[in-house]
């Protein structure tokens, strides 16, 4: 059988590499742009070494089939952009450029999207050689001119502990006419450190790729894995591990309800939801010992045994917490001043959200409604009846009434599962590789807190992991944040900031 231009790859199961056909670049990218045309979504694009040149891989999802289409083409020195027809791919082509010095030719505004150096021998698409620093240059940063325009520069460093980032607004006055973000200043390298594995180091990694959504990663690379290597969790492994991702998701939302509350000067909400995140996050360390879910997920099934009793602790501490944060949020919405600071703030139309490729909470808010728990459901998923919350407006308003909606469905999947969960204890995974697939691919999708997180990989003729490639949520959302800035007063900056509240180190792989 001769190999096809495109490889149709379920959800955390492998299909062979060598039926994938390498195509020619504009055969793909037109294939792409017809899956855009038809409601597709673009699900990764990135590179890899061939020889002498790069290969180009671009996956694909177009609802409702429950694959994805994983295409592959080879390119020299350039290539022609895939942006100016599909926005969704600015920031997957800026990495491209930076890391194989493949210029895509057409793109809008190229620029670097991490300034790290790339993996490929000699100049990058910018004509630097390996000995030049690599910082952002003024020529990177768009400038307007004229009359009362004036530039503000923050960060990289700021006052609070949080991870470098620089913001550039372009201001007429008060109101923000553009707003540049550069991020990638810690150059951590987690995605190269995962080739040729996998092994004892690479959950570690995941979990901490991005800390606050340790189990949303740790899910998504057990899911390859196990789809790689056949070892397929018992069903109670798969609640208690949907379990710790719904206290995840619980924590998370809480305590940035809190910190929307505190960016307006309402501290009642901010007060008890900053305490209250912790009683969540406190429910996870019931589970494994650690508050932020780590050594739970494994390959196969649990690293920590998990009892019955443990589950039932954790139920009764549920309805426990509920009502405090139930009121603490009610306060947002029957408080005049705290509506009006919302209202009609940081919006973000559903056509401009639908280009970029936003997901997540962002996406929900403006009335898209898409999530991995629905479009591609586990043997867990399948147990659950809801639909995802929207809301059409776009604003902080919006963004920050679906995480309320988001918490009162995660307190629902809750109770279902710690109800559902078997009683018997279950003997801890093994913690160690097993043979995974040779010469094979993967796609594994999982919706994290802040929204679709995607692991991809390609394993090689002896079955180690040849190439990773992770999408955190927030390498897809900052240029949404970006987007809804402008037109705005840069005093509402912080208060957009916080509605998105996206990660630097998930973008900063």
């Amino acid at each position: 059988m001769s190999p096809a231009p495109f490889l149709p790859v379920e959800c955390a199961r492998p299909a062979a590499m060598d039926s994938l056909a390498v195509s020619d670049w504009e055969e793909c990218r037109a294939a792409v742009l017809e899956d855009m045309a038809a409601g597709g979504r673009l699900t990764a694009l990135f590179g890899r070494p061939a020889g002498s040149e790069t290969e180009i891989h671009t996956v694909t999802h177009c609802p409702p089939d429950k694959v994805f289409r994983w295409r592959r083409a080879r390119i020299g020195r350039s290539f022609a952009a895939l942006t100016p027809d599909c926005p969704a791919a600015q920031g997957f082509e800026r990495e491209i450029a930076e890391q194989w010095g493949a210029v895509p030719e057409g793109h809008p505004w190229l620029k670097p999207l991490r300034y790290h150096r790339g993996y490929a021998p000699g100049r990058d698409a910018w004509g630097r050689s390996p000995d030049e620093p690599i910082l952002p240059a003024v020529g990177d940063f768009y400038r307007v001119a004229g009359d009362g325009i004036h530039e503000v520069a923050v960060g990289p460093v700021h006052a609070g502990v949080i991870e470098p980032g620089h913001f550039r607004f372009q201001c007429n006055g008060e109101e923000v006419l553009h707003l540049e973000i550069a991020l990638g200043y810690q150059h951590r390298g987690v995605e190269t450190a995962l080739w040729k594995g996998w092994n004892k180091r690479t959950l570690p990694y995941m979990e901490t790729l991005a800390g606050d959504t340790s189990v949303g990663h740790a899910t998504a690379c057990c899911r390859l894995l196990e789809g790689l290597g056949g070892r397929m969790p018992s069903l109670r492994s798969r609640i208690i591990g949907a379990i710790a991702l719904e206290l995840e998701r619980l924590a998370n939302h809480a305590g940035d309800l809190g910190a929307l509350a505190n960016d307006v000067g309402f501290l009642p909400t901010a007060s008890f939801c900053g305490r209250l995140r912790g009683d969540f996050l406190n429910l996870t360390a019931a589970l494994c010992g650690n508050r932020f879910g780590r050594g739970l997920v494994r390959p196969g099934g649990l690293g920590i045994p998990v009892e019955s009793a443990t589950l039932q602790r954790v139920r009764q501490r549920l309805e426990e917490i509920w009502p405090d944060l139930a009121g603490a949020v009610d306060l947002l919405w029957t408080t005049p001043s705290v509506r009006a600071r919302f209202s009609g703030v940081g919006k973000l139309e559903a056509s401009t959200a639908g280009r970029l490729g936003i997901v997540g909470v962002a996406a929900r808010a403006c009335g898209i409604a898409r999530d991995v728990r629905r479009d591609f459901p586990t043997p867990v998923d399948e147990r659950l009846a809801w639909e995802p919350p929207t809301h059409l407006d776009g604003t902080v308003h919006s963004r920050a009434w679906i995480r309320w909606m988001e918490c009162a469905i995660s307190r629902d999947i809750l109770r279902h599962l710690l109800d559902g969960a078997e009683a018997a204890p279950e003997p801890a995974a093994e913690d160690r590789p097993f043979p995974l697939a040779p010469a094979s691919v993967a796609v594994s999708v999982v919706e994290g807190w802040r929204g679709e997180i995607v692991h991809l990989v390609i394993t090689d003729p002896a079955g180690q992991l040849a190439h990773y490639k992770v999408v955190d949520p927030s390498f897809r959302n900052w240029i949404g944040l970006a987007v809804a800035l402008r037109g705005q007063q840069i005093s509402d900056f912080p208060l957009c900031n916080k509605s998105f509240n996206l990660s630097y180190c998930g973008h900063d792989l």
